[in-house]
């Protein structure tokens, strides 16, 4: 059915730019992982989750090699990294997904972004999430009341989009996946 009606959700989004809980409401199989990867199939011809990861992955260890040494210096931004990476290699698995959070999260505190408003963490039951003005965010709901900047098995990640949670994956870097390709349509 997306399939169908994918010239009319092209127009609309393009001659009226509606609010996103609009389009959602109006669309609400977007809300799905797999229709959004549809959308983009649709729109570029290509896979968006394996040409995402592919990417992310081919350049994970120079980031990571390039933010540990920036973290070794002084400096805001270089205590910031550090603090990354002490959670990072205090966790006992070391797999793909736990370099791409770290990535993911050391990437901008080196480009110098404030990421106080998009990286938003609450506690399941206990924080009500409270997204403010900002207009982006990623939700981070975990178990415990950590302090970490970077949650490594989260409850869940929630994209956020006009105060609106628009999808819930496990991980960040689908959240990431998720949010880049809902960002495009808007």
């Amino acid at each position: 059915m997306m399939q169908t009606t994918f010239a009319l959700r092209r127009q609309t989004i393009v001659m009226s730019c509606p609010p996103v809980k609009q389009l959602l409401d109006l669309w609400p199989a977007l809300r799905m992982q797999s229709e959004v990867f549809a959308e983009f199939q649709r729109i570029t011809n290509q896979n968006l989750s394996n040409t995402f990861y592919a990417e992310l992955d081919r350049h994970t260890p120079r980031l990571m090699a390039l933010f540990r040494q920036k973290a070794s210096r002084t400096g805001k931004n270089a205590d910031a990294l550090a603090d990354i990476f002490k959670v990072h290699d205090e966790q006992v698995l070391h797999d793909i997904h736990s370099r791409r959070t770290t990535v993911l999260h050391a990437l901008p505190v080196y480009l110098r972004e404030d990421t106080s408003g998009f990286f938003q963490t609450c506690v399941d039951g206990l924080d009500e999430p409270g997204f403010g003005d900002a207009s982006v965010a990623l939700l981070t709901t975990i178990s415990d009341n950590s302090m970490s900047r970077v949650h490594y098995q989260p409850e869940k990640i929630s994209v956020v989009l006009e105060g609106e949670v628009v999808a819930t994956l496990p991980r960040l870097a689908d959240a990431f996946l998720i949010f880049q390709r809902i960002d495009q349509d808007n």
